[in-house]
């Protein structure tokens, strides 16, 4: 490790350790997250994190878009069933966007999701009304979650190889 990478190195936050009811232990993962995505933004100009790390031009402000899109979607228009069109989660990323406003969009749109998770805490089996699957079968809120935590995990690796390539930062 050089010593310009080791300055670059964040503390590692760990996975949260609670001992707490199924609702809130998925809420938690969940919560965790979606923060290690939104932390691999933190020091970044604008221009290098719309800069693309793979050649299918996936950016990290691509990532917070997708997460925030995806967030919409299943939570909103398809578990609570909000008459709105489903957001566009794989629209290219526009020239203008910036890290502070992509960050915040993610953060209004997790705020949204959760208040839908909250409402539906004590019945994680109920179906949603619609399903953005190819089945057509609208999920339960646990398959939500769940899917989510799986979701925003693997985005949330992208998002730790894309920074590390962009200036050698690694930790969450």
């Amino acid at each position: 490790m050089t010593e310009n990478s080791a300055a670059r190195k964040r503390s590692d936050v760990r996975p949260p350790g609670l001992d707490a009811d199924e609702p809130t232990t998925l809420l938690t993962f969940l919560d965790y997250l979606r923060e290690a995505v939104i932390r691999k933004t933190d020091g970044l100009s604008d221009e290098d994190a719309r800069r693309p790390g793979v050649a299918s031009g996936t950016s990290l402000l691509w990532l917070v878009r997708h997460l925030t899109a995806v967030e919409l979607n299943w939570f909103l228009w398809a578990y609570r069933g909000d008459d709105v069109e489903p957001w566009d989660d794989d629209a290219p990323s526009p020239g203008d966007e910036t890290v502070a406003g992509s960050v915040a969009a993610y953060r209004a749109a997790i705020a949204r999701a959760n208040e839908v998770i909250t409402a539906a805490a004590g019945h994680l089996d109920r179906p949603g009304v619609r399903s953005l699957r190819p089945d057509g079968e609208a999920p339960s809120m646990r398959w939500l979650l769940v899917h989510m935590i799986e979701e925003t995990g693997r985005h949330a690796g992208h998002a730790d190889i894309i920074r590390e390539q962009l200036d050698g930062g690694v930790g969450r």
